[in-house]
């Protein structure tokens, strides 16, 4: 955000206001334009082991992959500006796949990120996350585009929620970032209020003035103590407007309304790749390449009364969270926060990779893939992300009828096959699915497409019919991380000043 100066401070009245009827706000900004650590590590979705995809993340020091409650207060450090908020804020990581070269991956240099703190007008009081809410906004399998379009949508009254947006502002605007009559299936929508932001990935370079491809997440506000503070699929809703005042269902508490900003240096490949107004470079470390499925992930470590304080004092704005009045702790200084990964190695902005990390397959406009509907990372799902990183292609089935039926058009398949000997297929069940491992013969392969169960998004399988002579049934295992090549050669970056358009304030 362009950081303009703030005349004056808004006070608010004391602690525990019985009605807020104006927005404030203040920008969290961090020390340095450097994250804390990246990986596959994700203790929302995926605690306890490696996680689907590769993210970057900012905040807090005890950041790992088993982090939950009051863990992260004890950090030694933060890359926050304010010293008692030891939260962690996460993303997927940005990565540029060569046109000339689509087996060639290079990690997008980060630009910086900014969080914001809105707290909206309501008919109760705003009050601190507790400590260790884990939150979840996007979904991370999704490559459907959005039921509301390239717009924005936060109120359940209105349609749809639409947390998530790619901004990306240019000097000329002709041709447009996104097909004037896109359907979002090969390419993304454009806000009808915004030339310069839509769902998906725009299809020309951001070459607005400071302005590089930005990642907008929006997170819900209101917290429901009864689903606890781990369960990020059933805690978090999104508020409800009455009057002109946000409101949350009855027993849930309203929380702060956080937006990330996570802005990404794509310009600095701009002579890399030529639009044209049917493709573009990027992709996310899930191997989305539609940008429909970006997501973030939130895990609270604010000390409760220096949030509190904030939320009743500070009206900073743009200015940010450093310049509110008497914070509890003071300002962070310390400008060299890191930590090692957890799992996995970092992959450096000079590597070119054969592949992504984990080695998820690029899937979305055109390159192959199909969504799972509402996935894990949705926010609002029951289902459970599928790992990206099995060996073979894995489904996870819902019920034994949709069991009964794949495996049904199977054997029938077989049966019309004169040469099939053995298939390769996946032992499905409620829980598990296993690969099955064919040694091949020479003979021809037939590919059989099996629907999924009428009603149920959630199921698309392919069962490859194969000639064989043996199968060996093994457990699916991660893959390895792709292999590291070379050395790319160096790039050198001036000092980043900050972007003076395109902020979400100033459309607000």
């Amino acid at each position: 955000m362009k950081f303009a100066s703030v005349g004056a401070l808004a006070i608010a009245a004391p602690l525990a206001v019985a009605v807020k009827t104006e927005r404030t706000f203040a920008v969290l900004h961090f020390t340095k334009n450097q994250f804390l650590t990246e990986g596959p590590m994700d203790p929302v979705v995926n605690p306890g082991t490696e996680a689907t995809h590769y993210h970057s993340i900012m905040g807090g020091s005890n950041f790992g992959i088993n982090t939950k409650g009051d863990d992260l207060l004890s950090s030694e450090c933060t890359t926050t500006t304010i010293k008692n908020d030891k939260s962690n804020y996460w993303v997927p990581s940005l990565f540029f796949q060569d046109p000339k070269n689509p087996s060639s991956f290079e990690k997008v240099p980060f630009y910086y990120m900014n969080v914001y703190y809105f707290f909206e007008p309501t008919n109760g009081t705003v009050e601190p996350f507790p400590v260790g809410l884990k939150m979840l906004s996007g979904d991370s399998k999704t490559r459907d585009p959005p039921k509301f379009g390239g717009g924005s949508n936060l109120d359940p009254d209105k349609g749809p929620i639409q947390p998530i947006q790619w901004t990306c502002p240019r000097q000329n605007y002709n041709p447009a970032s996104y097909p004037a009559d896109s359907d979002g299936t090969t390419a993304g929508m454009q806000d009808p209020n915004n030339k310069g932001a839509g769902a998906g990935f725009p299809l020309y370079d951001c070459d607005g003035t400071y302005s590089p491809l930005r990642q907008d997440i929006h997170f819900p506000s209101c917290y429901n103590p009864q689903a606890g503070l781990d369960d990020y699929e059933n805690n978090m809703v999104w508020p409800t407007t009455v009057d002109g005042l946000q409101t949350c269902p009855a027993g849930y508490i309203h929380v702060p309304h956080i937006f990330y900003e996570v802005y990404w240096d794509t310009p600095s490949f701009k002579d890399r790749w030529t639009p044209d107004g049917k493709t573009q470079p990027f992709v996310l470390s899930n191997g989305d390449a539609t940008g429909y499925s970006s997501h973030g992930d939130f895990i609270s470590g604010w000390d409760q009364n220096t949030l509190q304080t904030i939320i009743d004092t500070c009206n900073a704005g743009d200015s940010g969270m450093e310049k509110c009045p008497n914070i509890p702790g003071g300002v962070n200084d310390n400008k060299d926060c890191t930590i090692k990964p957890a799992i996995g190695a970092l992959v450096a902005v000079s590597e070119i990779l054969n592949a992504l990390p984990l080695n998820c397959p690029v899937t979305g406009w055109g390159k192959g893939g199909v969504s799972s509907g509402s996935g894990s990372d949705s926010g609002s799902s029951s289902s459970k992300p599928a790992s990206s990183t099995y060996a073979a292609s894995t489904a996870t089935q819902k019920s034994s009828s949709v069991e009964t039926t794949l495996k049904s058009e199977v054997t029938k398949a077989a049966a019309s096959s004169s040469s099939a000997t053995g298939l390769a297929f996946l032992e499905v069940s409620s829980s598990t699915v296993v690969a099955a491992t064919p040694v091949v013969t020479a003979a021809a392969v037939t590919s059989v497409a099996v629907s999924s169960e009428a009603g149920d998004p959630d199921v698309s399988t392919v069962w490859d019919i194969v000639t064989v002579t043996l199968t060996t049934t093994v457990e699916p295992q991660s893959t390895p991380a792709p292999l590291r090549r070379r050395r790319a050669p160096h790039r050198s970056h001036g000092h980043i000043k900050r972007h003076l358009e395109g902020g979400f304030a100033g459309r607000r």
